[in-house]
């Protein structure tokens, strides 16, 4: 027997629905509190002037053990990038999603723009003009290492401490404002009001694409490139030990994971079952969260269940009432 008036019922559906709303983006907060701390931690490293070639040490090490997960729950730029589209949902505003292709082109471009990254700093030591032995250089990205600061600038601070020695975007009481790439945009064109100009430009076009596109520089940023040459070779696909685990029995191909998922990964939909080895996944976990399908997708480190998607459509359910 039920004891509750139609009023009563609707009250409690309300409150069911509100708590289902949650659970749907359980990780999300998480997700949102991780990168709050990070970016107080990144941005007390500036202030200390951690060396800068051992910070890309720990970030490519991290990458080994990890895979992209610096990009989904660390990297600042990427939490910058979360806060628009944030802005973006309250305004109720829909965002674009890229066709396949193109979404595929930018993935794979980023390898070659970390290519030709990598080909400026090495050219010095082609040369015989450098030492790669020259420590002193390396772990403050100096000289002939100086390129590689380019893999570091999604982790520049939005406020600095100090004004640089090249110019930033705005510059008041001691304090620097700036954005990511901005700093070598100014410093390669030589802090002249031309490079400002760019600089300016470059801030609008990235967060104008970052508003319709979720996570538009993710797919082609060159500090996310992965380690997915490394893995063709039969003894290295072990790595990395943090990977997303399909099981197919109990996939309904709803389809879920391909909608939600922010930089428009497909292979989790498409593939059968087993570890999802792309490596234009940043493991956001967001399929993992809106999986509406108990067990179906895993998060596993080394063979073993850190997180799995739960029905948590089922908790919507009244019962007899």
């Amino acid at each position: 027997m039920c004891f509750w008036n139609r009023s009563e019922i609707g009250v409690r559906g309300n409150f069911i629905r509100s708590l289902v709303k949650d659970k749907a983006k359980r990780i999300s907060y998480l997700r949102v509190l991780i990168q709050l701390l990070f970016l107080i931690v990144i941005f007390s490293l500036s202030i200390i002037g951690i060396w800068k070639g051992l910070l890309l040490c720990l970030i490519v090490g991290a990458t080994f053990i990890l895979g992209r997960f610096f990009c989904g729950w660390i990297c600042p730029f990427g939490f910058y990038m979360d806060l628009v589209t944030s802005l973006r949902r309250l305004l109720r505003i829909r965002h674009w999603n890229l066709p396949d292709n193109l979404n595929y082109n930018l993935h794979k471009l980023r390898y070659l723009i970390a290519l030709t990254i990598f080909s400026l700093a090495l050219l010095p030591f082609l040369l015989g003009t450098a030492s790669l032995l020259d420590l002193g250089k390396f772990v403050g990205l100096r000289g002939p290492f100086s390129p590689y600061t380019f893999l570091l600038e999604p982790l520049e601070p939005l406020i600095i401490h100090w004004v640089p020695p090249f110019s930033v975007l705005l510059a008041i009481g001691g304090r620097s404002f700036g954005f990511p790439y901005v700093g070598e945009i100014m410093a390669y064109s030589g802090g002249t009001f031309f490079g400002l100009e760019i600089s300016i430009l470059f801030v609008i076009l990235v967060l104008s694409m970052s508003f319709n596109v979720r996570r538009f520089w993710c797919r082609f940023c060159p500090t996310g490139i992965s380690l997915g040459i490394i893995n063709r070779f039969k003894h290295f696909r072990w790595v990395p030990l943090l990977h997303l685990h399909k099981e197919e029995e109990k996939c309904t191909k709803c389809g879920t994971c391909k909608r939600v998922c922010p930089v428009q990964v497909t292979e989790t939909y498409e593939m059968k079952c087993g570890d999802v080895k792309t490596s234009m996944c940043t493991l956001c976990l967001r399929c993992v969260e809106m999986c509406p399908n108990k067990d179906c997708l895993k998060l596993n480190v080394s063979g073993k269940t850190l997180l799995k998607s739960s029905s948590f459509l089922e908790t919507a359910k009244l019962g007899d009432c």
